[in-house]
């Protein structure tokens, strides 16, 4: 019996759909936390936070609204 990957993306994707909106409150919640602990890091913070949302959206299988990208990464 073998794995079916295939499967799991999809529902990954479904799940990602259906509470995008609860997954992107967390990314901002923990990306506060941190910038409250780190805050001499806050760009590099927001910088992660933003491409987290940006995974969110393009791997929630097209389930959520569009979302303009970041600009040019900064390092």
């Amino acid at each position: 019996m073998g794995i079916n990957f295939d499967e799991i993306k999809k529902k990954a994707q479904d799940a990602l759909g259906q509470n995008a909106e609860k997954i992107e409150q967390g990314i901002d919640k923990a990306s506060g936390f941190a910038k409250s602990r780190l805050g001499q890091h806050a760009d590099k913070i927001d910088n992660v936070s933003s491409k987290a949302k940006d995974f969110l959206h393009k791997n929630q299988g097209g389930a959520g609204p569009d979302t303009p990208g970041p600009g040019p990464a900064q390092q």
